[in-house]
């Protein structure tokens, strides 16, 4: 599809279903969301479902509410997908600063918002970090929580995210759809052509001069422009709620070491390998990760 003006948001959650084979009974019921986080920015999101939300679901970052479509739709749970910040729907910041310290206090407001007594805060990568930062924060907003390929460790050597940098660091626009799908595909070899091209409909746009850009902003998501979260170790310590970590088997993101700091932290916390995911195991192993969520919130 290069005709952008056929892209409906809501329009390809049949595709999602048929590639992860789920049965819907009907379109699932979504919306966007505008909530105002003080200072003229808004963030962004989808609600899914009527009911009172119990999850909230933090995406990774260069990704947006939509890399949680699947997971949504095999959890059939009323549930929140944020827009971080920088992302999606959601404002760009003028200073580009998306640090988990600041995301977290935005997503505060969000939480408050719309899903004040959701059951659990899942966050992947960079939502994964402020998920942590959330807890620290805010604990009555996080009853329990999981975290998806990641862990403080994530920066403590450039190897762990190599790939990700570059894919991310490339280049800022480009000349059709096209091009910026095979790009996705070229860095998403395990992933199915159709699945990316749904991803880069909801991630990227036309601008007016008929080149394509991505939804995101150009990220700093520390102070100093290192990727050093090891700070949020602290954060680990301080975690009251039950606690799930699930690594992609395949990513590099979170080793062996990091687990082991993890588990010295907190004890309790259980720990799960989805053997056939990369670093987005909401993308490669969507049921899968869903499973293990639904688990979690019931056990």
């Amino acid at each position: 599809m290069s005709d952008y003006s056929d892209y409906d948001e809501f329009g390809l959650f049949t595709e999602n279903a048929e590639e992860a084979g789920l049965e819907l009974a009907g379109p699932p019921r979504v919306r966007r969301f505008s909530v105002d986080i003080g200072g003229g920015r808004r963030v962004s999101g989808l609600r899914w479902g009527d009911g009172e939300p119990e999850l909230v679901l933090l995406h990774g970052g260069a990704q947006n509410a939509h890399t949680w479509d699947t997971v949504a739709l095999a959890l059939n749970r009323p549930l929140v997908a944020v827009d971080l910040p920088g992302h999606g729907h959601s404002d760009w910041w003028d200073d580009h600063l998306y640090t988990p310290d600041l995301l977290a206090a935005a997503v505060a407001v969000v939480i408050e918002t719309m899903a004040p007594q959701a059951e659990a805060v899942v966050g992947m990568s960079l939502g994964g970090l402020t998920s942590l930062r959330l807890t620290a924060q805010h604990p009555e907003l996080v009853r329990r929580l999981v975290l998806v390929d990641v862990t403080p460790g994530t920066g403590d050597h450039p190897g762990k995210t190599a790939a990700i940098a570059a894919f991310v660091g490339g280049p800022a626009d480009f000349a059709s759809f096209d091009e910026i799908l095979d790009r996705t595909v070229t860095h998403n070899p395990g992933r199915s052509v159709r699945s990316l091209r749904r991803g880069v409909l909801h991630n990227a746009r036309p601008r007016a001069d008929g080149r394509w850009v991505w939804r995101y902003d150009r990220l700093r998501p520390t102070a100093d422009g290192t990727m050093n979260f090891g700070p949020l170790w602290e954060d680990v310590s301080a975690v009251r709620a039950p606690l799930l970590l699930v690594r992609g088997g395949r990513s590099p993101v979170v080793d062996d070491d990091d687990v082991a700091e993890l588990l010295r932290r907190q004890p309790e916390a259980r720990v799960v390998v989805v053997a056939e995911a990369g670093h987005s195991v909401q993308g490669d192993r969507p049921v899968e990760l869903a499973a293990l969520i639904d688990d979690f919130l019931t056990s």
